[in-house]
């Protein structure tokens, strides 16, 4: 790192990578043989990679996003040859000098800086295309419409779960995974992806171990929980209504949080504290948790990217952000979307944390307000890393000896767990993660730069 903070570190570099082989393909390219033509300045770092072809692959990455561009065929963002780049960036300052942006990339950034300028000086309202619909009465016919259809789906969920509790659960062993598919796909076509996902979670503990009839209670219990809130919305609070409304699967445009009549921002310098992407089909989720400097409050950016759809945004851990936040509607807001950036993204210190007693109080609180609610973020810190003897838990533990918290079954088995005991080295350490009622799931440790497990 340079005295000015431009220059990132190998594992804030390496936490952008969308998976594993791209932190190995990155990793190969990060020596000057293949590059030709690099350079760097306040802003940006640019190079070409040699490939297979005859022509190199131009590729530039705007630091202050970050974004990323590449003339390579790759669908996956960052590329490995962005990644490349950024490494040896990263790595010695020798390899990639200061100088002024190639035609190519000069030509790459200064549109990005066009646009900036443009959506800046846009008047209040104007810095996102509207989305306000032609007729407005068409589309509260339409909303409408789709309350009655999640209603109905509602309902006839209500009679499947009380149809299993007459007849037992052994029932459900008996049925298998297709009768809960069934219902699922029941709910996809009353417009309740929410309803949809968390039946599947029904069909998926019949098959989750011994104690399996307990935990399929606990899913009806809370489904149960979500169905009634629904069919009895209008007696709700507003926060919470809206929150039941987000678990159903109905949710608000981003657009309208940022620019809509009832827009409120929050502005906070932000510290990145993990970003985790996960694969489910052909869709990629990525989730990046930050929490404000000042506020204190934590808040998750969720973005989804295909196959011809890239990830929006990338942010390493460690950096911080001087932008402004629009959270989602809820009893407990967390999740929120990136509005306006006010300076260039910049490395941060190591963040405060709490002890174990503070975050399970945090995770409960929490709870009170969204019962439907797995876990919730949390930084630990003065914790150490205590694998049990036989191997099959770990631990972290306070300093003090009080008060332990075990890890998530989910991140057993994982060389991450190897990673965060090599860090700690038997001594306290900070880490990030989410507080559940699994146990506690790391996500990112400070050694001191942040380190993604």
């Amino acid at each position: 790192m340079n005295p000015q903070g431009e220059r990132w570190t190998t594992d804030q570099v390496l936490a952008l990578a969308p998976d594993e082989a791209s932190r190995r393909a990155g990793g190969k390219l990060a020596a000057p043989g293949p590059w030709s033509e690099t350079g760097a300045d306040g802003g940006a770092v640019w190079g070409q990679c040699k490939g297979s072809g005859k022509k190199p692959y131009q590729t530039v990455v705007d630091i202050k996003g970050p974004a990323f561009k590449c003339s390579c065929p790759s669908r996956k963002f960052p590329c490995k040859h962005a990644l490349g780049l950024l490494l040896l960036w990263a790595g010695d300052d020798r390899e990639v000098m200061a100088g002024e942006p190639a035609q190519w990339a000069g030509e790459w950034l200064a549109g990005r800086r066009e646009r900036a300028e443009r959506s800046a000086s846009a008047p209040s309202g104007a810095g996102a295309p509207s989305r306000a619909p032609a007729d407005p009465e068409a589309a509260r016919r339409r909303a409408e419409r789709r309350m009655q259809r999640i209603g109905v789906g509602a309902t006839e969920l209500e009679q499947r779960l009380e149809d299993l509790l007459r007849s037992g659960l052994a029932s459900a062993e008996r049925a298998g995974y297709g009768s809960w598919d069934e219902t699922a796909a029941r709910m996809v076509d009353a417009q309740a992806p929410g309803l949809a996902s968390r039946v599947r979670e029904l069909g998926s503990a019949v098959a989750s171990g011994p104690d399996w009839p307990a935990r399929l209670l606990e899913e009806c219990a809370l489904l149960h929980l979500l169905d009634q809130g629904f069919l009895g919305i209008e007696r709700l609070p507003a926060p919470l209504a809206a929150t039941v409304r987000s678990r159903v699967g109905l949710t608000t445009e981003a657009a309208d949080l940022l620019t809509g009549p009832e827009a409120a921002t929050v502005r906070d310098r932000w510290l990145v504290l993990a970003q985790q992407d996960s694969e489910d089909g052909k869709l990629t989720t990525r989730r990046i948790f930050l929490r404000g400097e000042r506020t204190g409050r934590m808040a998750l950016h969720l973005s989804f990217g295909g196959a011809n759809r890239p990830l929006d945004v990338a942010l390493a851990p460690g950096l911080v952000l001087d932008a402004d936040l629009a959270y989602y509607p809820g009893a407990r807001p967390l999740r929120a979307v990136l509005g306006e950036r006010h300076a260039p993204a910049a490395p941060g210190p190591v963040p405060p944390g709490c002890g174990i007693d503070a975050a399970l109080a945090a995770y409960g609180d929490a709870l009170r307000d969204d019962p439907w609610l797995d876990s919730w973020p949390v930084v630990l810190a003065d914790v150490t890393p205590i694998p049990s003897r036989d191997g099959a838990g770990w631990q972290l533990a306070d300093t003090d000896g009080e008060s332990a918290l075990p890890l998530d079954p989910r991140c057993l088995g994982r060389t991450s767990l190897w990673q965060l005991a090599a860090i700690s080295g038997g001594a306290p350490v900070t880490v990030f993660g989410e507080c559940g009622h699994r146990g506690f799931l790391p996500l990112t440790a400070w050694d001191p730069a942040p380190v993604s497990l």
